[in-house]
């Protein structure tokens, strides 16, 4: 080699180094371009640039709460992008590879359902175009070589009857097993069930992500009317606990472990984590959940404000059809059952320090300003659940960012009255900066505080624990963590280089 006129001899450890690096980033490009690496899925949340009203948000929620359908081996992961502050109301949606030859469908991730469902391109009242910078794909059955349409005569569609999932008409075997969703703020959808490939990256024991696939049911839909152009997505991934669930298959076939898992950021930068599989950091607790349950019902037994139990009959929290807790990812605020929503905002304003001011606004909410850090100036919250663990809330967990008061902000207490129902929901607002593990194979939900924006360690069937890198993904399904270490590594080599030159 020539450097200055002057012929250089290269070393052969620096020689050695710098083809393994070209090598790695051949490697790389090669896996970029293929698709490789574009199997991960990619969780978002689609945020606006300004703040929304509190009673959008609860319109929101109030459509989401409506949506009540009846109802191994290596850890999938789906690495987060986007941020979980509930007042910038956004959604959560993720990337899935479906068909052959793959192509990429953003889906809500919807805790509150069972069935991944799609848009065809004739959907009838489906948006075509979305506000969230992504493309709406739709999915043709006979463009895919792997795709089959499910017929009534099929166990699956029979299992899927039997749980109000499946629609087919009397004595027709071969006619296509369909459904029709309805949901509580009045939009539906409508379709018929596929079985197709699904595409993800399996992380196994020996610290190898793998990319991997599997034949799953799902919904092919044919008209709905459950989003909007401005925040669009081209269908939902159901997290429940019925069969045809993307959890439930997956499981049943090996391809994951009966449990899921997410982390959610509160940071400005957001982020965060969600696997199928279980996230063992130590600390977390566990509380069984309710059984034959179409929700994930937990029993909640009391609140307590600054360590003070509150007067609640404990009734209130019992499940039955018409009451109980929910955890559900999938609502933006919390709310109380009306009987418990009194005691705990009077709770919360006689224990404010002497440097929080109350303020009126025009939603009727509880709403303060103060002079100090929410910490020094509202109290700690703890909700007690059966097995006596807690889950203990910050004032960050049931205070919401509702405006600014000159220069300070307004903070409102961002529990709601669940006005006429004896139903508790933990959403976002509560759930954020906590890893959640809904643990179905052994009937229970698990939690801790946590910095989400920091790797966990998650379990596999090897009975190892894969470190699990929370490195996000571009729009071309690449990790922006993989690309960020082999700049470093190059930069590196390059230094080494001109040193012994």
């Amino acid at each position: 080699m020539v450097v200055g006129g002057r012929k250089m001899r290269i070393p052969p450890l620096i020689l050695l180094l710098l083809l393994l690096s070209a090598s790695a980033a051949g490697m790389f490009t090669a896996q970029r371009d293929s698709g490789a690496f574009q199997a991960g899925l990619r969780l978002e949340r689609a945020l606006p640039t300004k703040g929304v009203r509190l009673d959008h948000l609860l319109a929101r929620d109030r459509a989401r709460h409506g949506r009540s359908l009846l109802g191994t081996s290596g850890v999938v992961d789906f690495p987060v992008e986007g941020s979980a502050n509930p007042f910038t109301f956004g959604l959560y949606y993720t990337r899935v590879r479906l068909g052959n030859p793959a192509r990429d469908y953003y889906v809500q991730i919807d805790t509150g359902s069972d069935v991944l469902w799609v848009t065809c391109s004739s959907c009838d009242g489906c948006p075509i175009s979305s506000g969230l910078n992504i493309q709406l794909n739709f999915y043709e059955p006979d463009k895919s070589s792997t795709s089959t349409v499910l017929t009534c005569s099929d166990d699956r569609c029979t299992s899927a009857l039997q749980t109000g999932e499946a629609v087919c008409p009397s004595g027709s075997s071969r006619h296509a097993c369909s459904y029709s969703f309805q949901y509580g703020d009045g939009s539906g959808t409508a379709g018929y069930y596929v079985y197709d490939t699904i595409y993800f990256d399996t992380i196994t024991g020996d610290q190898q992500s793998l990319n991997s696939s599997a034949q799953i049911v799902f919904g092919n839909s044919q008209s709905g009317d459950l989003t909007k152009s401005d925040k669009a997505v081209g269908g939902i991934l159901g997290f429940g606990q019925n069969g045809l669930s993307v959890i439930s298959q997956l499981s049943s076939a090996g391809v994951a472990p009966s449990v899921f898992s997410h982390c959610l950021s509160s940071s400005d930068s957001g982020g965060g984590i969600l696997v199928l599989g279980e996230i063992v950091e130590p600390g977390i607790v566990y509380t069984p959940l309710v059984p034959s349950q179409p929700h994930y019902n937990i029993n909640l037994e009391s609140i307590t404000v600054n360590g003070q139990a509150l007067s609640i009959d404990s009734s209130v929290f019992t499940t039955t059809d018409t009451r109980g807790t929910i955890v559900d990812s999938g609502t933006t605020l919390a709310y109380l059952a009306e009987q418990a929503y009194g005691p705990f905002v009077n709770a919360i304003i006689a224990s404010v320090s002497s440097s929080v001011r109350s303020i009126s606004t025009s939603g009727g909410n509880e709403c303060f300003v103060t002079s100090s850090s929410l910490d020094e100036s509202f109290p700690s919250v703890t909700l007690n659940f059966k097995g006596s663990v807690s889950m203990s809330l910050k004032p960050e967990n049931y205070l919401l960012q509702q405006g600014i008061d000159g220069d300070t902000i307004i903070w409102c207490i961002g529990f709601q009255n669940n006005k006429g129902s004896e139903i508790t929901i933990l959403g976002d607002l509560v759930l954020k900066d906590k890893i959640v593990v809904y643990d179905l194979a052994n009937q229970r939900i698990g939690w801790r505080n946590y910095d989400c924006s920091q790797s966990v360690n998650v379990s596999t069937s090897s009975g190892r624990n894969q470190f699990l890198n929370t490195g996000q993904f571009n729009a071309n399904g690449v990790s922006h963590m993989v690309c960020h270490k082999l700049l470093w590594t190059s930069i590196g080599f390059l230094f080494l280089f001109l040193f012994f030159l």
